[in-house]
Parts: structure tokens; C-alpha cells; sequence
């Protein structure tokens, strides 16, 4: 019986990630949507970002399902996925990405740049004296994969930095803490705070006002995780009274960020429309058909996501 993969995302490329499937995947018909699967009974396996609700519910040989990304929250507990094995992507390249974007943004404020950027648009010469990397605290809160790579990568450019994840994790040389009863001093130690946990039920709303009002006066703030981890309402607050000096987003409670929401037009915070990190079909495509392979030998597939933890 002939086999189907069917591919569904309104941001990525289908083209190129077909082209670089169709010759690892012999036999497989790679198909961009429901609407161009002739046979829903052939369809094995499913390569997707954020598919609409009731989107698995025609496919009743569904086998494997790979998220286009490293978070899953749009995966776990839905109703229409039958009970088949979720994979997410593990992409060096992907990790490089990221740890460049939180890079950026960590140097952008160590570095003044937004105060230097206010001074050009007012046509004033401003002048603030470099720091040392290590008098500044960063806190990367959640050490996953992506995470770990962030942090290892803020140390090595000289930053103080800190780690906090739900579990216990060990990273040479960065001091790691874990569990809710280390968190307030865990935001307290944090000049900025790098967010990069994923989205579950028990990190929703994890940063709460209550919780904000726990970081230093004047930090700053970097969301590269998912936008309801933070309280945006009281990000939006925290932002306008100056608690919190500066902020980089990349995520927000809705996606795409409706243009009457007040942080656009807040001078101290940037936003970006959540590309810190995304799939690369070059890098990533023989990931996806060793896991295919896996399947079909009835082995265990590789970077299994586990939908009780939703990560």
C-alpha cells in the first residue's frame, strides 16, 4: 500500500521541504494539505505547525506526527490525535539560531543600544561607558536543549549567568537552580531574564504580576518561549511603570499581535513575529525520514515528545 506524508503550515516553505523529503522518502507521496490527500486511509505520517482543529480526524493509519518546531503546546491534548507517537525537531542549526537571537538581544542590552537609539532619533550625542560583561546577571529560566545551548553561549561571551528549571539540571560551569521554592530568588539575581520555557499547564502564567514585581528595578526582559508563560497584561504594566526597563518579544498571548495591543507602541520594547528560532529544511530533513524509518522497522522513534510533561 502506497503511503502519504501530509505537511501543514501556514509559515513554512512546502517546496523546499518537499524537495529535500521526496529523495530520502522513496515511495512516499508528500502532499501540502487534507485538501490534496487522495487517500485519507494512506496518510502515515504528518508533518505540521499548529494544524487546525480536527485536522488528524480523517487519517485513521496516522503513525507518526512531527512538529515543525521544538514546542508542542499546540499538539498536546487535542481531541482529533489519536494515540501515536509526537516528535518534535532536535536541529543543531536550530539551537545556533536561537542562542544568536537571545545573544543579540542580552548584547543589545548590555550594551545600551536602545538608549543609544533614543539619542539618534533626538539628534543627542549620549555617552555611557561600556560594562563588564560579568557585572551583568542573566537568568536563563528553563534549560531545555535549546536553553542549555543559550546560556552556555551568554557564558561564554563573559556574563553572570544563572539557570532555572523545573528539574535539576548540571551545566559546567553555570550555576543551575530548580523548583518553584527557588524561583524568587532566582528572578530577584536576574538583570535580565531570558525566557525560554515551554508552554504547559504548569508554566502558563508562570510569570505572573506577582512575579514580575520580583526582578530588580530596571531589568530587562527576553520572551523567546511561548507568549501566555508571561502574564502580557502585566508584562504591559510592569513595562509602563518602569519595573521592567525593556523588553524583547518574540511571542505574545495572540499571534499575530493584534495592532491595537498598547506594547506596539511602547519605545522600550522590540518585537519580533516569532522567528527566533525555526525549522530548517536543509538541516533537518534527515532527522525526519530516520524517524520515518524508525516507524516503519517498529523501532522507538528519536526526540519523543512526552504529552504529560507537553515537552
Amino acid at each position: 500500500m502506497s503511503e502519504t506524508l501530509v505537511f501543514y503550515s501556514e509559515l513554512d516553505p512546502f517546496e523546499q521541504w518537499r524537495g529535500l523529503l521526496a529523495p530520502l522518502l522513496p515511495g512516499v507521496r508528500i502532499v501540502r494539505s487534507c485538501d490534496e490527500v487522495v487517500d485519507p486511509a494512506s496518510v502515515r505520517y504528518a508533518l505540521v505547525w499548529k494544524p487546525p482543529v480536527g485536522f488528524f480526524a480523517r487519517f485513521p493509519n496516522l503513525q507518526l506526527v512531527i512538529n515543525l518546531g521544538a514546542g508542542v503546546d499546540s499538539l498536546v491534548g487535542r481531541g482529533d490525535l489519536p494515540d501515536v507517537p509526537i516528535t518534535r525537531l532536535s536541529d543543531p542549526d536550530m539551537a545556533r539560531m536561537m542562542a544568536g537571537y537571545v545573544l543579540f538581544a542580552v548584547l543589545r542590552y548590555a550594551r545600551d543600544i536602545p538608549a543609544f537609539e533614543r539619542a539618534q532619533r533626538e539628534r543627542r550625542w549620549h555617552y555611557l561607558h561600556p560594562r563588564e560583561p560579568s557585572s551583568i546577571r542573566v537568568g536563563v529560566l528553563g534549560l531545555g536543549e535549546l536553553g542549555a545551548r543559550a546560556a552556555q553561549e551568554l557564558a561564554r561571551q563573559g556574563f553572570s549567568v544563572r539557570g532555572w528549571s523545573r528539574s535539576p539540571k548540571v551545566l559546567e560551569g553555570i550555576p543551575c537552580c530548580a523548583g518553584q521554592e527557588a524561583l524568587p530568588a532566582f528572578l530577584a539575581s536576574s538583570d535580565i531574564l531570558v525566557v525560554m520555557l515551554p508552554l504547559t499547564p504548569q508554566t502558563r502564567g508562570l510569570l505572573d504580576a506577582e512575579r514580575l514585581a520580583m526582578l530588580p528595578p530596571g531589568c530587562c526582559l527576553i520572551n523567546v518561549s511561548r507568549g501566555p508563560v508571561v502574564d502580557q497584561a502585566a508584562l504591559t504594566a510592569a513595562l509602563a511603570s518602569g519595573h521592567i526597563a525593556e523588553a524583547t518579544l518574540d511571542v505574545f498571548d495572540r499571534e499575530p499581535l493584534p495592532p491595537e495591543d498598547p506594547l506596539w507602541g511602547m519605545d522600550n520594547v522590540l518585537i519580533t513575529p516569532h522567528l527566533a528560532s525555526v525549522a530548517l529544511p536543509a538541516s533537518a530533513a534527515e532527522q525526519i525520514a530516520a524517524n520515518v524509518a524508525r516507524v516503519r522497522e517498529g523501532r522507538e522513534v528519536q526526540h519523543r515528545v512526552d504529552p504529560v510533561r507537553g515537552y
